[in-house]
């Protein structure tokens, strides 16, 4: 049955009671949610995930197939919650979705079989393109980058690639490498028997044309900085479209029926993107995770900064132009294991989460942390690579909550930065910000949001916006709504609005552009030198 019968057959049998059931595998987590027509959820599984183990420093690798038997896990819990099973809820899934991690990559032999544990996108494991890479781009591209200033960018991209890791250090792995893919491929083929995966999910180093949104044609220079063969890549479908349908063993699995149809949907941050509803681009998308991004949807192939691609959209033929912190609220993680131990023992006490008890240390300290700031360079990024984290503008006065909030400042103050560049790019203002992921459960962080930025701030009807975002492409792709828009108008909403506080607007519009921008040129020659004698950041 082809994608075109199979939307056929559930536009003749679709309800409004058609629930639809979409698995988010987070880095920390992994998901089981059941979405109604409306966008609302009608239940959900959570299991905490192992995010990685690491054998060498600054690895980060897991197995793939515990990621495959967590699937099964949750949605087998899913089943078995007492709302589910006398509502029969299960009985009223009529598809599946599922939204990954990004850039987390996994070795296939010719029988389906990984080869190794995956890599994730935390890992920080490099190639050596002094050696056998050496020249391996062909003159007219090393000569175009030179000319546009790219070199050192296409020299990261090549040392980051896993494929030419693998390709120097398990070079026997790679040569019985039949199948190279993502984790959301991976588990596509677990789902269906079929090597595909959704456009909206290619977000990594692979032989990827972003504006064209397929792989890249024979001749681009990807082909030639990766030693990844085209026979290794899994067929790419539009989001909406069909990935294939249930096995009977993946269906016993996760205990739903063989057949059942499995469609794309995208990556985890454009699904937060399609989630929040921010389908102009004068509504941008903000994601506080594990990674803080800031993101727009557009028709149109924005780059949000010079030379780096929009990624696909989870909206066909659509783009989300993204400025991304790397380690983002991981940062909000960071600081309670190393100096929120007072509050999380208290938590557990209390029957809550940490975060409540680090928002009253937050309430307790003013707007701008008394001059404390932050840059958020806790990991560089592609166009900070000799990047560092910095506070500076201690006192005897800073506590620890000066620090915390800080760090949400700096945060803030990072993607105001990212917006400023996406509406030069665009031509066009952002008006409005949607605010997904953990962070987003803050009333503090939400505020400082709006006052940062000076612009209305709101809060999801769904914290799984991701999951949200997922079940949308399905409802689409099934033909329950005619388009994006009229799936986005019924099944998104907001619950919360914050609105900037003047008194605190202009305070924090003096330290951004008096401070916080100048930070990174005026660090950037002592994290060389950092760099040149400690050897970090590699």
């Amino acid at each position: 049955m082809n994608n075109k019968q199979n939307h056929k057959r559930h536009k003749k049998s679709k309800s409004t009671e058609d629930l639809i059931l979409t698995i988010d595998n987070g880095t920390q987590s992994i998901r089981a949610l059941l979405f109604d027509l409306k966008g609302n959820l009608v239940a959900k599984s959570q299991l905490a995930l192992e995010a990685y183990f690491s054998s060498q420093p600054g690895w980060a690798e897991q197995y793939p197939d515990y990621f495959w038997q967590k699937l099964g896990e949750v949605c087998q819990q899913l089943w078995q919650q007492n709302e589910v099973i006398t509502q029969k809820l299960k009985q009223r899934v009529v598809a599946m979705t599922l939204t990954t991690q990004r850039g987390t990559v996994i070795n296939l032999d010719k029988n389906g079989k990984p080869l190794r544990p995956a890599v994730l996108w935390l890992d920080q494991r490099l190639a050596d393109i002094d050696g056998e890479y050496k020249g391996v781009i062909p003159w007219y591209w090393q000569v175009l980058f030179a000319v546009v200033g790219q070199t050192k960018m296409v020299n990261y991209f090549r040392r980051k690639a896993q494929a030419n890791w693998f390709s120097q250090n398990q070079a026997e792995l790679w040569q019985n490498t039949d199948k190279f893919l993502l984790l959301s491929g991976f588990l596509t083929y677990k789902l269906t028997n079929n090597f595909k995966d959704s456009i909206g999910c290619q977000v990594g180093y692979s032989p990827f044309s972003y504006k064209k949104q397929q792989w890249s044609s024979k001749l681009d220079w990807k082909w030639y900085a990766l030693q990844i063969k085209p026979s290794m890549l899994p067929e790419l479908v539009l989001p909406g479209e069909s990935l294939g349908t249930l096995t009977a063993e993946a269906a016993e699995t996760i205990g739903l029926d063989a057949g059942l149809a499995v469609i794309a949907s995208a990556s985890d941050k454009a699904c937060e993107v399609l989630g929040s509803g921010c389908i102009e681009p004068n509504v941008a998308s903000i994601s506080y995770g594990t990674t803080a991004t800031i993101n727009t949807n557009n028709e149109k192939y924005v780059e949000p900064q010079s030379f780096l691609p929009p990624f696909p959209s989870a909206i066909p033929h659509h783009y989300n132009s993204e400025v991304m912190i790397y380690r983002g609220f991981w940062m909000v993680k960071w600081f309670k294991r190393e100096f929120g131990q007072h509050e999380s023992l208290q938590a557990v006490e209390q029957g809550i989460r940490p975060e409540i008890l680090l928002d009253e240390l937050v309430k307790q300290v003013p707007a701008g942390s008394m001059g404390l700031m932050l840059q958020p360079y806790w990991s560089p990024g592609l166009k900070n690579l000799d990047a560092k984290g910095a506070l500076i503008g201690f006192g005897d006065v800073h506590t620890k909550a000066h620090i915390y909030r800080a760090i949400l400042e700096g945060l803030a103050y990072g993607l105001k930065d990212g917006k400023q560049s996406i509406e030069k790019r665009q031509k066009k203002k952002i008006t409005q910000l949607m605010v997904s992921g953990g962070g987003s459960q803050s009333d503090v962080a939400m505020q400082l949001t709006a006052d940062i930025f000076n612009l209305p701030v709101h809060r999801p009807h769904t914290f799984e916006t991701s999951g949200l975002g997922a079940a949308i492409n399905v409802a689409v792709g099934l033909g329950y709504f005619e388009d994006y828009k009229q799936a986005v108008n019924t099944m998104t909403r907001t619950v919360k609005t914050f609105n900037p506080e003047q008194k605190h607007v202009e305070l924090y519009q003096q330290l951004f552009e008096q401070v916080y921008l100048k930070m990174y040129r005026q660090l950037k020659p002592l994290y060389k030198s950092i760099k040149k004698i400690t050897g970090y950041p590699e």
